[in-house]
């Protein structure tokens, strides 16, 4: 077999790139046998060309020089693993006007900049590859774009960060106290020493935003998402929620409403323990889409890591050097913002079942003096939990679960709530998500 020869850069040598160049230089035979393709790793950039890696790679590839990259006519492909927005973003640019194609595993830059560098690539008829971008080694860009492309997607709901699935998974099975599962998810290397983007959801929402833009056509903003971490979640609470039947997900949502405009948002979310998305464990991601003509399906694997993503970037090679990125990137066509701005719906017109947890004190009235409250806001109640025995200031938590009422309401409730005497605290308020399953 004659073997097309394509000569690939890399920028950025750290985990996700490591694992790029074990596959490159470990699996170049396996990869020329299925695809024809002989890949070539020419020259690795990166600002620490000293520090020993898990993968040798020969001196003379390695460089601080991002012009040794730029200036070879020779290169057709270019990496872009260095993570972040501001850096990346050049990055990107040069390479694009250099006239190599690129490839990225950069979620938050094509979250926040991916419209204006996707014209870039079109001015210069390069194209941007970014399948590693969203949940590591599922090919959950691929088949958004591909196969269910016959599809009007309806909803997606997904567990995109590993990170917080491991701690809200450790606070389920241990009973352990979020800083005790992030302190564990640290130690087993699923969470960074600083985690903060994984547990406030904005991790999920970077994620989000992209898939949001493949599923629906639209130029999504990150601003369109509306964002909620787990950092404030209590173990009680998940205890509370296993005894009415739920688990607690961070989930990235995007979904069509019946009013035609597009609900966006990342929130832990209470869903059945029934739900097949209730046994993802552990950092595993998973996402689950429902089309028009195929109903759902279920992309599920793991999300993150070096050689998950390392194998998903690797496959946008291929795929850019088989000439296929092109032609998917040529017609991936977003509606412009002035044609969307009022399709995206705010938060507060949400509709949904709610789970509040309220510190009552042990006084008379008190059920009346919440009860008043959540009847004023025009929320009916469909279950409540109330256990013996006393928390602070002598104070009993009582769980409440409601009927589906918009967001506004129940911010409204929340803030009355807070006024009463009879109550200790801030109300806890969880969502409760009742995803649809595709059953015969």
């Amino acid at each position: 077999m004659n073997e097309k020869v394509v000569k690939i850069g890399l920028v950025g040598f750290g985990t996700v790139g490591s694992g790029v160049v074990k596959i490159l230089l470990e699996n170049s035979d396996m990869i020329a046998a299925k695809t024809g393709l002989r890949l070539e790793l020419d020259c690795v950039v990166d600002k620490d060309i000293e520090t020993e890696r898990p993968i040798k790679v020969p001196k003379d590839l390695l460089t601080d020089d991002i012009n040794k990259l730029l200036d070879d006519t020779s290169i057709q492909i270019g990496l872009e693993l260095v993570g972040g927005t501001s850096a990346a973003k050049e990055i990107q640019k040069k390479l694009l006007q250099a006239k190599k194609d690129v490839v990225t595993a950069n979620k938050a830059l094509l979250a926040e900049y991916g419209n204006e560098l996707y014209e870039v690539a079109r001015q210069h008829n390069r194209c941007i590859a970014f399948e590693a971008a969203c949940a590591g080694g599922i090919p959950i860009i691929t088949g958004l774009r591909t196969g269910l492309a016959g599809n009007d997607i309806q909803a997606m709901y997904g567990i995109v960060n590993g990170t917080s699935n491991y701690i809200l998974c450790n606070m389920t099975t241990q009973n352990e106290a979020f800083s005790e599962a992030l302190a564990q998810a640290q130690a087993l290397g699923y969470a960074e020493a600083d985690p903060t983007l994984d547990i406030n959801g904005m991790d999920s929402a970077h994620k989000l935003a992209i898939l949001s833009s493949i599923a629906f056509g639209y130029e999504i903003k990150l601003g369109d998402i509306y964002v909620e971490g787990i950092d404030n979640i209590s173990k009680d609470d998940i205890r509370y929620g296993g005894e009415m039947g739920y688990a607690l997900k961070l989930l990235a949502i995007g979904k069509k409403e019946q009013d035609g405009k597009v609900s966006l948002r990342v929130h832990p979310s209470f869903i059945s323990t029934e739900h097949t998305l209730a046994r993802v464990n552990g950092a595993f991601n998973a996402i689950s889409v429902f089309g028009s003509a195929v109903g759902q399906v279920m992309f599920y694997g793991r999300g993150a890591g070096m050689m998950p993503t390392a194998g998903a970037v690797v496959a946008d090679i291929i795929d850019v050097a088989l000439g296929n990125s092109a032609k998917s990137f040529k017609h991936l066509h977003l509606r412009p913002r002035n044609e969307i701005n009022e399709l995206i719906d705010k938060i507060d017109n949400l509709v949904s079942r709610f789970y509040i947890r309220i510190m009552c004190k042990d006084q008379p009235g008190v059920i009346a003096d919440w009860s008043k409250v959540l009847s004023d806001h025009q929320i009916s109640i469909s279950g409540a939990l109330q256990h013996e025995g006393r928390g602070p200031e002598n104070t009993v938590p009582v769980v409440i679960t409601t009927h589906p009422t918009q967001q506004k309401n129940i911010s409204g409730a929340v803030k009355d709530m807070e006024k009463l005497n009879s109550i200790s605290g801030r109300p806890v308020c969880i969502r409760i998500v009742d995803i649809p399953e595709d059953k015969d």
